[in-house]
């Protein structure tokens, strides 16, 4: 397994713009540091669409140096283009991350069977494990327990990073494809543990990773109750981190602790001094900038 707490890390630019290596070499060893199992590179928190290839590949080789030896890397080389995610899952596997995140092709629609044969081709690039992420609030589409079930028969495609929230279309891939289940969504993951989920992929555990890898563990313990205590307990970060899109907030509140992740790439933009406001309080409440002023 890749792990249980993997976070989709943002991903830290320089004055100028740039790629900031080294910021990102340290963030990432500070989450390993504080409850995650490893980290999910060059994903949409990570700013995916406005990275070119030459910087995606540099960070999936940063993380591997930074935390490869005691964490997991997962480098996400899902595109709507097939040949392109081929190419990208050819380069990472040759810089050794441990697993690739392929998002549901987005904006040309393809119909299930296109879908299957698009994971087929980039699996053939790798022999690592493959997290199918399904996320129709973005690519339109919604992968159907059907379509993973069949997905699932793909040797080397493993898991699910599952972004919706019903209920329902959790179990049913629990139950009847053999994958194993990943929060895509903060919210997510009490009520997907309680469906027989291994974890998630979080942006939340930027800034409170070692409680939500308590939560897990209570859970996994048998303690439902501390679990949703925890759960109750994090929502203001949960909420903070959705005042406006993602990764806008968590950059904002990265910043506000001291981890120098800088600004954002067009068309994304800085939070607002009122959503700073929000982020600021949630921060403080949960007592994540007292401790990191101390």
């Amino acid at each position: 397994m890749l792990g249980e707490v993997l976070t989709a890390v943002v991903t830290p630019f320089a004055g100028d713009g740039s790629v900031n290596l080294e910021s990102f070499r340290r963030l990432c060893a500070h989450l390993v540091d504080n409850g995650s199992d490893g980290v999910v590179v060059a994903g949409t928190t990570g700013e995916s669409p406005t990275l070119t290839d030459e910087e995606r590949l540099e960070l999936f080789a940063a993380a591997v140096e930074a935390i490869g030896d005691r964490a997991t890397v997962i480098a996400n080389t899902g595109t709507y283009s097939t040949a392109h995610s081929e190419h990208l899952t050819a380069k990472a596997h040759e810089l050794g991350v441990d697993g690739f995140l392929v998002v549901t092709p987005y904006y040309n629609k393809p119909p299930p069977r296109g879908i299957v044969a698009h994971f087929e081709a980039i699996a053939e690039a790798t022999d690592k494990p493959i997290v199918a992420y399904n996320i129709p609030q973005r690519v339109v589409l919604n992968l159907e327990p059907e379509t993973l079930a069949e997905l699932a028969l793909i040797p080397n495609v493993t898991a699910v990073k599952q972004a919706t929230t019903d209920p329902e279309q959790a179990r049913r891939i629990v139950d009847h494809s053999g994958l194993a289940l990943y929060a895509g969504n903060d919210e997510l993951l009490l009520p997907f543990l309680e469906l027989g989920g291994v974890g998630g992929i979080f942006v939340f555990t930027h800034l409170v990773g070692r409680q939500v890898r308590e939560l897990i563990d209570r859970y996994k313990e048998g303690d439902r109750e501390g679990a949703v205590e925890l759960d109750e307990e994090l929502r203001p970060i949960i909420d903070a981190l959705a005042v406006t899109t993602n990764p806008i907030p968590v950059k904002a509140a990265l910043n506000m602790l001291g981890h120098d992740v800088g600004s954002l790439r067009l068309p994304l933009v800085e939070a607002t001094a009122e959503e700073q406001r929000t982020i600021r309080g949630a921060l403080e409440r949960a007592g994540v900038l007292a401790a990191a002023r101390a």
